[in-house]
């Protein structure tokens, strides 16, 4: 078991790695001083699952437990899905120091974090990833949001959570379509910061499609401390941690104009494609570097090629996001695997050209 720790400006807190720290949960939560409610925010798989461990062990040290479960799509990252948990906070008569405990993937922790963060000015958060998406990336950073009908993530606050709680004995009955998504980020990190691990990851890669715990205890630990590295010089995304979108500035669009049919690890692996080859185009990623990391891609399962979108509507989408400034759509590109730059500055011409070719 590992712990890693978060040293912020405002607030710090620790992100706990191992295996059976579920059943532990309800002795954390009393270390960190809290006691009486807990609300459990989750999805019916997920509540299934391993709702009894967390419940159980929240009973064992005195809380009053309550779960709400949320569908499990990325459609329930909505305002309309946030009042419905606001309604039942106040149903619950939840106080300002009541825990909300994002037992889940990314939409649940991205949502209950928006509604921790937004419900009395502010609740308690625990998040206890499930997935290795969430493991590796959305629980950590502070970021939380709901999607508008148009863009995803563009409703949201930064809201650092009191606890990350990684239990990795619930990556063993995640679908191995999850595996895959959570293997989109960690390869992400690998290029934009870490030319060993990229390496790692070539020679290594079923073990973690085929979970190998001891691996994947190393390999998420590895990924958690290069995100909490960057967050730690920029909490607030202004500068260096806007590398961590790595993949994302395409990946977003193409899930926002397939109607999240495609999964986020699926978006992000074609936006790495597409990042790598613009990053060719204009002359500082080699072509060997570009085959290499489209040849992990379709190793590790995921797709190298968009799928039949209106290129057209992608681009409309893309120049919707956050990230885009001074109206350039700006991108994370590859200089050589391990080290990214940030750049505005890439002639539409060369957007549209790539985007074709990938299709």
């Amino acid at each position: 078991m590992r712990t890693l720790s978060v040293r912020l400006n405002e607030e710090s807190h620790d992100v706990v790695v191992g295996c059976g720290i579920l059943s532990t949960i309800g002795a954390r939560l009393k270390e960190l001083g809290f006691s009486s409610k807990a609300m459990i925010v989750t999805n019916a798989t997920v509540n299934r699952l391993y709702g009894t461990f967390v419940e159980e062990s929240l009973l064992s040290e005195g809380f009053e437990v309550i779960i709400l479960e949320v569908p499990d799509t990325e459609k329930s990252k909505s305002m309309e899905m946030a009042s419905k948990l606001y309604d039942e906070l106040m149903n619950h008569k939840v106080e300002r120091t009541t825990p909300i405990l994002a037992l889940g993937g990314g939409v649940v922790g991205d949502l209950a974090g928006f509604v921790a963060a937004t419900f009395l000015r502010g609740l308690p958060l625990i998040h206890i990833p499930t997935t290795l998406l969430a493991q590796v990336d959305s629980s950590i950073g502070g970021k939380t949001a709901v999607n508008l009908s148009e863009a995803k993530n563009m409703v949201g606050m930064f809201k650092h959570p009191e606890l990350v709680l990684t239990d990795l004995d619930a990556l063993v009955t995640l679908p191995e379509k999850e595996i895959k998504n959570g293997v989109a980020e960690i390869i992400k990190y690998a290029v934009i910061a870490d030319a060993s691990l990229f390496t790692i990851l070539e020679n290594n890669i079923n073990n973690i499609l085929n979970p190998d715990i001891a691996f994947l205890e190393e390999i998420v630990s590895q990924c958690c401390k290069i995100k909490i590295d960057v967050i730690e010089r920029d909490e607030r995304e202004t500068g260096i941690r806007k590398i961590l979108n790595y993949g994302h500035t395409v990946g977003h669009g193409l899930e926002a104009v397939t109607d999240f049919t495609i999964s986020h690890g699926e978006a992000v692996a074609v936006g790495m494609c597409a990042a790598a080859r613009i990053a060719n185009k204009i002359g500082i990623f080699d072509d060997g570097s570009v085959k290499k990391q489209e040849n992990l891609i379709r190793k590790a399962g995921l797709p190298t090629t968009l799928p039949d979108v209106n290129i057209e509507y992608l681009l409309r989408t893309m120049e919707l996001d956050k990230k885009v400034k001074n109206s350039r759509i700006q991108f994370v590109l590859p200089e050589k695997i391990g080290s990214v730059v940030i750049r505005a500055d890439i002639p539409q011409k060369d957007i549209i050209e790539t985007l074709e070719e990938l299709q």
